[in-house]
């Protein structure tokens, strides 16, 4: 007989933890894969047993990149629908095993191929490095699955507003269901490019494959891919951290508000990674760059939220002069620190961003390690940081435990080894690639390239940080499967912020579907359609999927 004690519906928390387990036995698997690469990269190691440097490579992008970033945003989305809805409805609830089950399998399969060296096509799968047609088939099955589940969240939005006709929905759920929404319209590109393209092309079913049309769809997807990683942490810390530190969300619309902005602009932008490919027009990259600088703006209303809600909490609280406030954060609390740790990794993140988007200074760095390095502090730190420092508090409610004073400690430590280890690593990426160093390449001696003689001090300090990382990792992994199965039972909190009293009243336009939709879909078709056509029209004989029927 189950006793756990829990603030959730039973059912709606093992159906999170269940997307938990998952996501962490890739964050084990993955982090391996990294650790080997780094090493390889600093001419530490050679590999045994014929195991190659880039099948490391997919590995590590894939299973950290893409599956333990989805599988912790389905399972932490549905754990806070679950809190501030009530109990999951039971279609939803039916809906997120099967989309949980469907994910897996196309996990499983995609694994398989990659160790089997059959899947060594990189995170990005550029054309024409080309996989097994299972390799691609079990991506499909990852993409359906994730569908499946924001279905899901979709349908507990809105049998909740036919229940609460006039209501706002609750902030988390809201915010929840714009990611998923986001995802659902991106991943359109790489799902049309996989399917039409790359399957076919990898059955022998056509000889021949449209280089361009398939780097541009993927791009269309690879891009907001970001966001979705990104909103995720953002919705923590709008809705979760407020609690943590004892103040309030600062405003409800204002939220609600960035979302939609992200939602309406992350789509249109790919162009800004495709700025040196010939085959598109000037015109139409400046478009999605000036569309791309577009997003800064909600990062930055977040930022000034955050800061309002850490100055408005340490007011309430007694402080005074311009940063009094500082001082009464819970800094020693990791559910509050490592959240923190990633806000403040932003800051040069996000800097990063800025000049990797810029047409002329994104010369001077396009396919670095300066990219890699930028990529490291924005998903790896920022992201992946902020959902351990979820994880702290959101394991034990899932399993019935406490967050004890020893592994709050602990996740201080772990918290303190991954930002030193990042920005010893991610350091050395932008300096060296500011060098010329290339991404997705492991030249170790002056034989692969004239400069690596040069470059390998740098590619040392990389490696160096990459353990510190690992070591990091492997004490999260502890650290997660202490709280599962170690901690003492009871009951802890879940940290569902409250909206400040004297907060605006949220407009009811912002719940308007249809307008925020048919926004998103103009600028993507006004941003895509004449590119697209032109690209088809210049495509090469035989490529599909124009061809293929």
């Amino acid at each position: 007989m189950n006793t756990r004690k829990s603030v959730l519906d039973v059912r709606d928390a093992n159906l999170s933890m269940a997307h938990m387990y998952a996501g962490y036995a890739a964050v084990f698997i993955g982090a391996i894969a990294g650790l080997l690469q780094g090493l390889v990269r600093g001419g530490l190691i050679e590999l045994p047993a014929g195991i190659g440097y880039y099948q490391l490579l997919t590995a590590h992008g894939i299973l950290l990149a893409l599956v333990f970033t989805t599988y912790f945003i389905i399972g932490f989305f549905f754990s806070g629908m679950s809190k501030n809805m009530g109990s999951l409805y039971d279609g939803p609830r039916k809906a997120g095993w099967a989309g949980f089950y469907i994910m897996t399998a196309g996990v499983i399969l995609t694994t398989i191929m990659v160790l089997l060296n059959e899947g060594t096509v990189l995170y990005t799968f550029y054309a024409p490095l080309q996989a097994s047609p299972y390799f691609y088939i079990g991506l499909t099955l990852v993409v359906v699955g994730s569908w499946i589940s924001g279905y899901a969240m979709f349908g507990q939005l809105y049998k909740w507003k036919k229940e609460n006709r006039g209501k706002v929905s609750p902030l988390f759920s809201y915010l929840a269901v714009v990611t998923m929404l986001l995802w659902q319209i991106a991943t359109l590109g790489v799902a049309a490019t996989v399917l039409f393209q790359f399957i076919p092309w990898s059955f022998g079913w056509v000889e021949k494959i449209d280089v361009l049309l398939s780097r541009t769809l993927f791009w269309y997807f690879g891009h907001p891919l970001v966001y979705f990683w990104l909103l995720p942490a953002y919705v923590g810390w709008y809705v979760i951290i407020p609690k943590i530190i004892g103040g309030k969300i600062f405003s409800d619309s204002l939220a609600r508000l960035a979302f939609i902005l992200f939602l309406i602009f992350s789509m249109p932008v790919g162009f800004h990674h495709q700025l040196l490919e010939p085959g598109i027009s000037p015109f139409w990259k400046y478009l999605q760059v000036v569309l791309t600088f577009m997003v800064i703006i909600p990062s930055l209303m977040t930022a000034f939220a955050m800061f309002a809600t850490f100055e408005t909490a340490g007011r309430m609280k007694g402080s005074t002069g311009l940063f009094g406030w500082f001082k009464k954060l819970p800094w020693s609390d990791v559910r509050f620190f490592a959240p923190m740790m990633g806000m403040l990794i932003f800051i040069p993140g996000g800097i990063g961003g800025i000049v990797n988007a810029s047409h002329q200074i994104n010369q001077m760095v396009h396919n670095t390690l300066f990219i890699t390095g930028h990529f490291h502090l924005t998903v790896a730190t920022t992201v992946v940081v902020s959902f351990f420092g979820f994880t702290y508090w959101l394991v034990p409610v899932l399993t019935g435990r406490k967050l004890t004073a020893k592994m709050n400690k602990l996740g201080i430590v772990q918290t303190l080894l991954w930002i030193v280890g990042m920005l010893i690593m991610s350091t050395a990426m932008h300096t060296v690639g500011l060098l010329g160093s290339p991404r997705r390449t492991a030249f170790t001696t002056y034989q692969d390239h004239p400069d690596a003689v040069m470059w390998m001090p740098y590619h040392v300090v990389m490696a160096i940080g990459g353990v510190i990382l690992f070591i990091a990792a492997m004490l999260m992994i502890y650290n997660f499967i202490y709280l599962a199965f170690f901690a003492p039972r009871g009951v802890e909190e879940y940290p569902m912020g409250e909206v400040a009293n004297e907060a605006e009243k949220t407009p009811m336009i912002l719940e308007n579907w249809k307008i925020w939709i048919g926004v998103s879909a103009a600028l993507i078709l006004i941003a895509y359609t004449v590119p697209l056509i032109g690209i088809i029209e210049n495509s090469p004989p035989g490529s599909p999927p124009y061809r293929f029927w």
